[in-house]
């Protein structure tokens, strides 16, 4: 292959040759580059080394080296009491889930707490009003009286005169 022809090379237009020329790497800014690529560390690849083995020793297990074993199935069945209550638990549910409201007969209701007659209910009124009355009675309402004793005691010589008699 040939090196190209001066003619055949790309043009480059005058401006921008001109800014390529006058370059000056020193007006560059300081960049801190970061690597992406993050490399695994030594306890990666301890790691990855066990697990390696581990998966080559169960694929290189030879299955022929174990000794045979029966396989017995436990099924362990209710006893007669659970089994009865359940039936009986059955038959409740189906005989609640499918009862037939059509046999049913029409029932009245009779009240068993009458109320009391209107001539309890005035006497128990009455009550009521004489209670609150004395509850609520107001004793600065009264006035102050004198007292006249109308069984007066008979004197000394009343006493004498009748023990004489």
């Amino acid at each position: 292959m040939s090196s190209p022809s001066l003619n055949e090379l790309p043009k480059v237009a005058v401006d921008l040759k001109s800014q390529l020329e006058g370059f000056n790497p020193s007006n560059m800014k300081h960049a801190v580059t970061q690597e992406k690529t993050v490399l695994p560390t030594a306890e990666d690849v301890a790691s990855e080394k066990t697990q390696k083995a581990l998966i080559e020793g169960v694929e290189a297990f030879d299955s022929s080296k174990l000794k045979p074993t029966e396989t017995q199935e436990k099924n362990l069945l209710p006893d007669k009491d659970v089994v009865q209550q359940e039936r009986a638990h059955q038959n409740l549910l189906n005989g609640v889930e499918h009862f037939d409201k059509s046999s049913m007969k029409h029932a009245e209701t009779q009240e068993k707490n009458p109320l009391p007659d209107p001539a309890a209910i005035e006497q128990e009124k009455g009550q009521q009003q004489l209670i609150a009355g004395i509850e609520n009675f107001n004793p600065k309402s009264l006035k102050h009286t004198e007292t006249q004793e109308k069984n007066p005691l008979p004197t000394k010589e009343a006493i004498a005169q009748e023990k004489g008699a």
